[in-house]
């Protein structure tokens, strides 16, 4: 009995909750950068308005048990859902493998959950809302005060450095090429790492999140996309990668 307890409140309960907790970022992912409502309003067809009922609410079985099509027009349903779910669903299972049970491994799969919503975000709209990246500062910071109360300095110093460093690439580029290159949101989202893993997170993430968008720009190229020295790429899907890779691999 005691196994078993442990392996729910080990592993389990975290992975059951990703498909749910997607199904919520899929909502926030498309509502929020058009201003619309996010918790109040009813989940809808976007072609009939249909109000969806608990039985097609339910996280990818609803979608695949519909073919992808609204139960009452016959209208597709974006893929997009389904793969925020099974994107916030290999999280949970990734944190489950990396990180023993109990509340570090649910502070990973949130910071992950939220890092996914950002990153998602930042590659459909080329934006990072402060509505989303503002508060994972401080949220880092209260995690640093109650677990690791030592690093709490150090974890602000951090997110000074990390948000003082991308500015500053930022204001050299635009200098430079007279055009935007990294906005203020990949700075701020920067900070929120520092916060989150300190001073040692900051030169991991500065060689992973590049080294990701090169790949990203590499298989666009291969693709048959052009990629020039203009093509405008989302930095935030990366940098929020290499910041959670960063946080539950750091030693």
């Amino acid at each position: 009995m005691g196994t078993a307890v442990e392996l729910i409140n080990g592993w389990i309960l975290p992975v059951l909750a990703g498909p749910a907790v997607g199904s919520f970022l899929g909502v926030l992912i498309r509502r929020l950068p058009a201003g619309r409502d996010v918790v109040l309003t009813r989940s809808a067809c976007e072609a009939c308005g249909h109000v969806l009922t608990p039985a097609e609410l339910v996280p990818v079985l609803s979608y695949l048990r519909q073919r992808g099509r609204c139960a009452a027009c016959g209208a597709r349903i974006d893929p997009q859902h389904v793969w925020i779910e099974l994107a916030a669903l290999g999280i949970a299972i990734v944190a489950a493998c990396a990180v023993p049970g109990g509340p570090f491994l649910w502070l990973s799969c949130v910071l992950g959950w939220w890092l996914l919503a950002l990153g998602w975000i930042d590659a459909l709209s080329f934006r990072l809302p402060d509505v989303l990246t503002l508060p994972l500062i401080p949220a880092g910071l209260a995690e640093a005060a109650w677990f690791e109360p030592a690093s709490l300095a150090g974890r602000g110093l951090a997110a000074t450095v990390a948000f003082g460093v991308l500015w500053l690439v930022g204001f050299v580029y635009r200098r430079a090429r007279h055009r935007e290159g990294l906005g203020l949101g990949d700075a701020k989202l920067f900070a929120a790492g520092g916060a989150w893993g300190g001073i040692s997170l900051l030169p991991f993430a500065m060689l992973v999140a590049p080294v990701l968008t090169l790949l990203y720009a590499g298989t666009l190229w291969l693709r048959g996309v052009p990629v020039t020295g203009t093509t405008k790429l989302p930095f935030g899907p990366f940098l929020a990668a290499a910041i959670w890779m960063g946080w539950l691999f750091r030693p």
